[in-house]
């Protein structure tokens, strides 16, 4: 009989063994995802989170800043830094699908990204027809009173105010999807497990929605605290107030997860040597224990935080077809 372990290990060596036949998929689809980057503004449209400013922030003295480390004839790349006034930037596509995805840029909880894995995968899934939201989160060291929790608490208030705009901009509040990358998947993951956490005083109307996610995909999470598999960075940043060994667990959604969550889509890359892979295993079993909806794809190559970039000639590069499939499957 195999034991947890060796099913995973089966599991995972299963996947890896068929993913060469996707590479003939995989170069149509990185074709798909291409758009010609400098030709494409800005988003217009935002919505800001908090309608006078953002709870607990009588003691950060940071000032938020736009940092733009695109290279010479390289893609455009530009990060967050000390988000002060959390918003969401809107992408409305040309023929709806009924769906919406808000999307959650990584960044180490030290920044968030702009281009990279928000606005060209909110673009990219624009042409399949999601309405798609860009969150700009707080930072979890920067001095906010709620510390940790004070990106769950911008993640909460998103998507209520994702679903208050349903009917306004043809999408269904029961189809609302996340999508997380890097330490975004952390804030996706915790917001799966913890969305009905009391992290803040309701303030509006919005707030009575739910914050469950009607579906919730992973890509290169940052899921567990452990020191044995933790991402440094995020792990140092989310412990900046509270450090205690029961903070490091409720911070853990892998230690969060119960019965009765929203189906969960799982990415990651084998060689990823920022975040190991071990953090979407670990979810997966998690999920799996406690018969949550859940599909898992580990890719051989890929590395970390190559959202829609650099993976043209590796199959990894089919991940949007494989999560559209997945979210159609659970009527998204």
């Amino acid at each position: 009989m195999l034991n947890r372990r060796g099913a995973l290990a089966a599991f995972v060596t299963g996947v890896l063994g068929s993913l060469a036949a996707r590479k003939a998929e995989a170069a149509v689809e990185q074709s798909k995802s291409a758009h010609p980057k400098s030709a494409l503004a800005d988003p217009t449209e935002i919505i800001t989170l908090w309608p006078n400013s953002a709870p607990g922030g009588e003691g950060v003295t940071v000032e938020e800043q736009i940092i733009d480390r695109t290279t010479a004839g390289g893609p455009r790349d530009r990060a967050l830094t000390h988000t002060r006034k959390p918003t969401l930037a809107v992408f409305r596509p040309k023929k709806p699908n009924g769906a919406a995805v808000m999307l959650i840029p990584g960044g180490g909880y030290e920044r968030v990204v702009l281009d990279k894995e928000g606005y060209e995968t909110a673009r990219r899934l624009n042409d399949s027809g999601y309405t798609c939201f860009v969150l700009f989160y707080r930072m979890p060291g920067d001095g906010w009173a709620a510390g940790g929790d004070a990106p769950l608490q911008d993640a909460q208030r998103a998507i209520r105010l994702v679903r208050s705009k349903a009917s306004a901009m043809g999408f269904s509040p029961d189809r609302v999807a996340i999508m997380g990358f890097s330490a975004g998947g952390h804030l996706a993951a915790n917001l799966t497990v913890r969305f009905d956490a009391p992290t803040y005083d309701p303030i509006d109307a919005a707030d009575q929605l739910s914050a469950k996610p009607s579906l919730s995909a992973l890509i290169y999470p940052v899921i567990s605290l452990d020191l044995s598999i933790a991402h440094g960075g995020s792990r140092k940043q989310l412990l900046t107030r509270d450090g205690s060994p029961d903070r490091e667990t409720v911070l853990s959604p892998d230690k969060q997860v119960r019965e009765g969550l929203s189906p969960v889509f799982l990415l990651h890359a084998a060689d990823d040597k920022t975040v190991p892979v071990a953090n979407s295993l670990t979810m997966f079993t998690a999920l799996k224990a406690k018969a949550v909806p859940a599909e898992l794809h580990v890719f051989e190559e890929g590395g970390h935080g190559f959202g829609l970039r650099f993976t043209s000639d590796k199959p990894v590069s089919a991940w949007p077809s494989l999560f559209e499939a997945f979210a159609k499957r659970h009527g998204i």
